[in-house]
């Protein structure tokens, strides 16, 4: 799969008992920097930004309340067919590397399952439900770690089984089993989870060995409550809210409410505008060079997607209209290296800069490459994507409380 690199950090900062105590420091969990979106002679790499599918939620929404009740236009789209050089990029969308200046990183934290504990890098996603990991009897898994459901004195196989599917037709499948679950000391018991023993392609493997899916239940294949929703039934957190600040380094995802040290000001939440199972919210505007070019448009909130994406015919719109746009087929799109523009977003309160991120570097024709691009994955007319291009720009809360989704500028 990717080649491994250096090592970072996140900080988890989690309250850990039944009677909970906010803790004032976190714990300190590796995240394995990926390889990066560009070439070794610094252009970007185009095999590289590949797109990126929900086809997988999308089935799960059409099953549980159908998708014409759940946007206009939203529909399944067919599976990708892509040259066999970017197969091995076409992974589980949860484990999208993200991107930065420097190249693709991933957020990864170990959580521990089962009684003795055994110990797991996963992927933390608020773009799909479950958690799943690998199984020690799966047939071509290429894992650091597997779950031995046997080895547990804690874990009951369910019945039925799990199922992924993903864009580009690849599948992974296992039993079901509840078991003790643990994330820094955050210890849930009976969570609902997988042990995938079989796959199509290279879903797992690398730096992970699984999935920990953050959004609603309505997305959940397992059909059971996502572990943070666990753990706030188990009164095991002091609130329904987490928080992610994704930063080159000391990156931290916050159980239990937010880190105000790592944002000034208030936070300024919008409510969920559906109840699809995403963290989707309404009301958002793109602004390039100080001119609004898109407005009024829904955005999903995932951090398990690394770049941005709108309706193919809504992004070319928004590109038209910007001086010194190269598109560069394919929906992606770019802009001469030395004028390269200023990008904001806003939710109609606060305006976050999102420039720094939103240059993917210099492309083999000269021009660099931008992170927003058309894609037509079947969320619906006026949903886009927001992945970390825009997650590492500002802290991010997720409030099951609330039922919103807060921003706040980075301290």
């Amino acid at each position: 799969m990717f080649c491994k690199a250096s090592l970072l950090t996140v900080a988890l900062a989690l309250l850990a008992s039944a009677t909970p105590v906010t803790r004032e420091t976190g714990i300190r969990i590796p995240i394995q920097k990926r390889s990066a979106l560009t070439k070794a002679d610094g252009t970007v790499d185009r095999d590289a930004v590949i797109r990126e599918t929900h086809r997988r939620n999308l089935i799960t929404i059409d099953r549980k309340m159908g998708l014409e009740n759940y946007a206009e236009g939203a529909y399944i789209p067919p599976v990708a067919h892509v040259p066999a050089s970017v197969q091995r990029r076409l992974e589980a969308r949860q484990s999208e590397a993200l991107t930065d200046q420097e190249g693709g990183e991933q957020w990864t934290g170990t959580i521990s399952i089962g009684t003795p504990a055994q110990e797991f890098v996963i992927d933390f996603d608020t773009g799909s439900s479950d958690l799943w990991v690998a199984s020690s009897s799966c047939s071509g898994c290429d894992a650091s770690n597997y779950y031995t459901a046997s080895d547990s004195s804690t874990s009951q196989e369910q019945s039925g089984t799990f199922d992924i599917e993903y864009g580009d037709g690849s599948e992974a499948s296992g039993p079901i089993y509840t078991d003790d679950v643990s994330v820094a000391g955050v210890a849930v018991t009976s969570q609902t989870l997988s042990a995938v023993t079989s796959e199509s392609g290279n879903l797992v493997g690398d730096v992970a060995d699984g999935l920990m899916g953050m959004a609603f239940p309505a997305l959940s294949q397992l059909e059971a409550d996502p572990y943070f929703w666990t753990a706030i039934s188990q009164g095991v957190v002091s609130s329904g809210e987490f928080g992610f600040y994704l930063a080159g380094s000391d990156s931290e995802l916050y159980l239990g409410g937010s880190d105000s040290n790592l944002y000034s000001g208030d936070l300024e939440f919008h409510d969920v505008s559906s109840d699809s199972g995403f963290w989707q919210i309404s009301g958002a505007s793109i602004i390039i060079n100080g001119e609004t070019v898109a407005s009024g448009f829904a955005t999903i909130i995932d951090s398990g997607t690394t770049l941005m994406y709108g309706p193919t015919s809504a992004v070319g719109s928004l590109y038209e209209n910007v001086s010194g746009s190269v598109s560069l087929g394919d929906g992606t799109y770019a802009f001469p290296c030395s004028d390269f523009p200023t990008v904001e977003v806003t939710w109609g309160g606060n305006t976050y800069d999102i420039s720094n991120t939103f240059n993917l570097g210099e492309t083999s024709n000269g021009e660099c490459q931008a992170a927003l691009g058309g894609e037509d994955l079947g969320l619906g007319n006026n949903v886009w994507l927001f992945g970390d291009t825009v997650m590492q720009n500002l802290y991010t809360v997720f409030s099951v409380d609330q039922n919103a989704v807060g921003f706040a500028p980075l301290a």
